[in-house]
């Protein structure tokens, strides 16, 4: 009976606390609940909103709670005491921004520009002082998990504008603006599962209470009087034997079953291989067909496969630009003397055939020019073929790793910058319905004679076509350039987009590399590094040195203004990304803030040719070397 009355109150209590209209992308675990006999108590606002302590709740993980803190100009420091109670508290990786203090100190400063261009706070009196910015991320041992409000009343602020949250553990990065974390506990003794770890958890040298976390192999929420833990499942013939699934232990039976079960399998099996075959066989004969009805009325060359073969002498190693997940790239010259990039896909299953079918449709529909061209394709002799435009000078990444040439001036730098936010921006905007790129990086921004910049592999096989409902579960992006919301949710939109893009810019200044782990843990993923000195006003310590020869005020001045632009792109909460439209426009002022001469560094001769594809080139550019040369088109 009690059994009964615990099962009960655990599902109408998980069901009260979700029914908010449903107005949150997470679950509610146990000890949390909407009844003020829960553990946690949570609220429901007017409008539909999960609260706590009359704070929105942004998420809940098992160790934090993320609540939302907009920014006011007449918030009193003291209302942020509330949030230490017996359940619940600020971690130390929140960085406050306060004013009218009354002694200064330096955990980090956060600059006025900042501020106002992120946070679009009313006009408050003290707006054009510096904001003073209270962090103990940097001065406390790794096993100190909460704030020190102690120190905080120390240094004597009155207000509290707002908070940023930073979470640097060396892989990933997680910033929210207008945010705050708290760390959660159960008071008491551990009441954990037995198959679960019980975390004591400590506060100003005391403990006050616990968190339970499942073991490897098992699932839940680890509490006793939550929903415990469940073992994944992952049974074998072995362990359904011996009873570990809770299946029979007569091997006679199991047997039987087995026996049974083969025949019925290889009769299964050898039907579908007939139908597979047949089906195989209509469709190569089809698979042309289709891409010309998909194709006549967009005006897509088709390039029959003896030249695509001429052009690659025969896909020849030597040829061969770079492989990708769905396929290899190789360099081809054309029976008309052009150069091109030719794309070999892998897969040739319907699947295959429909997702080249939309890539075509997708490439054919889009026109900017810093956006990579279809130039035709090829389904003959069952190969599945796409034909892009050659781009001489490599990827971006190359140049910024000093792969190829010896490094690009800052006015350089920025105009790629800018020419790549338009070309994404036009994708987010210019398109009905949008297209989402999905993997922005480096690497996939391409550089033509004259280093304009062309955006390539936007949309892949699954084109990004995305309506703000879709979830996907199947791996996304690059380490290191990944919105973190998508680990959460696996939601991919435009602000997924517009962070990898933050990681693009801050590349651009550094030079460093996404992903090092030859750096400190703390600064493995660059975007942990950049958030952590661009946040602490301390750009200049990150800047590339190659940019420090010829750097005079307005490159100073134009690195920081970018710095702070990526420093908004990686906010950890989407919705309080700029747009992609608003990112391009911001880049083009500070493009254009610095018009002058035009740095010398073109190509001489806009027509000469590659011989073949390892010499011929002009003194001045790199050789488009088998192994770098639009090795990243494909993925």
């Amino acid at each position: 009976m009690f059994l009964h009355l615990f099962l009960l109150y655990a599902i109408t209590s998980s069901l009260a606390a979700s029914s908010c209209n449903n107005n949150h992308d997470f679950p509610i675990p146990y000890p949390f609940g909407s009844y003020n006999y829960s553990k946690i108590p949570l609220t429901c606002s007017n409008a539909n909103q999960l609260l706590i302590k009359g704070y929105r709740v942004l998420n809940i993980t098992p160790d934090h709670i993320l609540i939302n803190l907009p920014a006011s100009c007449n918030r009193p420091v003291t209302e942020f005491q509330q949030l230490v109670t017996q359940n619940y508290a600020p971690t130390r990786r929140n960085s406050l921004l306060l004013d009218s203090c009354n002694n200064t100190f330096n955990h980090c400063v956060v600059s006025p520009s900042l501020i106002k261009g992120h946070f679009n706070l009313p006009k408050c009196k003290t707006m054009n002082r510096s904001l003073s910015c209270y962090s103990v991320y940097d001065d406390v041992s790794d096993t100190m998990e909460f704030m020190n409000l102690n120190e905080l009343e120390k240094v004597g602020c009155r207000d509290l504008y707002s908070s940023i949250t930073i979470d640097l553990d060396g892989r990933t990065v997680s910033m929210g603006f207008q945010s705050v974390e708290l760390g959660w506990w159960v008071p008491g003794e551990c009441g954990c599962h037995r198959k679960a770890v019980c975390k004591n958890v400590w506060m100003d040298n005391a403990r006050v209470g616990y968190r339970c976390h499942c073991i490897d192999g098992y699932d839940g929420d680890g509490f006793v009087d939550g929903d415990g833990c469940r073992r994944v499942s992952n049974c074998n013939a072995s362990k359904y034997m011996s009873g570990e699934c809770g299946g029979t232990t007569r091997v006679a039976v199991l047997v039987a079953g087995i026996i049974i079960g083969a025949l019925l399998v290889s009769a299964i099996a050898l039907i579908c291989y007939c139908i597979r075959k047949r089906t195989n066989l209509r469709k190569q004969t089809s698979a042309k067909r289709l891409l010309s009805e998909a194709t006549g009325s967009l005006n897509v060359p088709f390039y029959p496969y003896k030249e695509i073969s001429r052009a690659t002498n025969g896909f020849s190693e030597k040829q061969r630009l770079g492989i990708g997940a769905y396929g290899t790239v190789y360099a081809g010259k054309l029976s008309n003397n052009e150069w091109v990039a030719i794309k070999k896909i892998r897969h040739k299953e319907t699947h295959g055939i429909n997702q080249v079918m939309n890539e075509i449709k997708l490439l054919s529909s889009v026109s900017h020019p810093n956006l990579v061209r279809l130039l035709g394709y090829c389904i003959d002799k069952g190969e599945q073929i796409l034909v892009y435009e050659f781009m001489p000078n490599g990827t971006l990444s190359q140049h910024l790793q000093r792969e190829r040439g010896n490094g690009l001036s800052w006015k350089i730098r920025l105009t790629i910058a800018t020419e790549t936010a338009q070309a994404i921006a036009y994708l987010h905007s210019a398109m009905n319905p949008p297209i989402y790129h999905r993997d922005i990086k480096s690497s996939n921004i391409l550089l033509d004679y004259d280093y304009r910049s062309k955006v390539a592999d936007f949309g892949l096989s699954r084109l990004g076509m995305l309506d703000e409902s879709h979830v996907s579960t199947a791996p996304q992006g690059t380490p290191g350039y990944v919105d973190p919301q998508y680990h959460q949710n696996f939601h991919l939109s435009d602000k997924s987009d517009v962070y990898s893009f933050g990681v693009v810019l801050v590349e651009i200044i550094t030079a460093l590399k996404v992903v090092d782990l030859s750096r400190r843990n703390s600064e493995v993923n660059l975007a942990a590094l950049a958030v952590n000195k661009i946040g602490k006003g301390r750009v200049d310590e990150i800047i590339d040195p190659f940019l420090e020869l010829n750097r005079d005020a307005w490159t100073t001045s134009s690195i920081h203004k970018v710095a702070e632009l990526a420093f908004r792109c990686l906010a950890f909460n989407g919705d309080v990304r700029p747009s992609m439209t608003e990112v391009a426009d911001e880049l083009e002022q500070i493009r254009v803030s610095g018009w002058g001469p035009v740095d010398n560094y073109i190509r001489k001769d806009k027509d000469s040719s590659p011989v073949t594809v390892q010499d011929g080139w002009s003194s001045e550019q790199s050789s488009p070397s088998t192994s770098s040369l639009l090795s990243n088109i494909v993925q």
